[in-house]
């Protein structure tokens, strides 16, 4: 199975200081902000900050189609960009998530 590292995340209190501090300290380029997210890239890697609950701390891997999530296909859910995606969890609690978008919709 063909994994590509799409994202991490990681939670803040303050979405736009992190930016500021991450843009300040590591050159850093903005992708997407809002008052409670903000996706990032530093170098070749794209963080997201996120002060919800609703998106918990994890690594996001994209894959080439819905088969190739480890899971039931009910158990798949759909975020607001139209991308597909199901929460794993590792034995040591680090939250894998599975992303796979039609590639109409793909954007990065």
């Amino acid at each position: 199975m063909a994994l590509i590292h799409h994202h991490t995340s990681v939670y803040t209190t303050d979405v736009k200081a992190s930016v500021d501090w991450y843009v300040e300290n590591l050159q850093a380029k903005i992708l997407k902000q809002d008052e409670e997210r903000a996706m990032i890239m530093i170098g070749d890697m794209t963080l997201a900050l996120t002060s919800s609950e609703l998106h918990p701390p994890h690594i996001a891997f994209e894959v080439g189609s819905l088969a190739k999530f480890p899971c039931c296909k009910n158990e798949i859910k759909m975020h607001r960009d139209g991308s597909y995606y199901y929460y794993q969890e590792t034995p040591d609690g680090t939250i894998i998530e599975w992303l796979y978008w039609e590639p109409a919709l793909r954007e990065r």
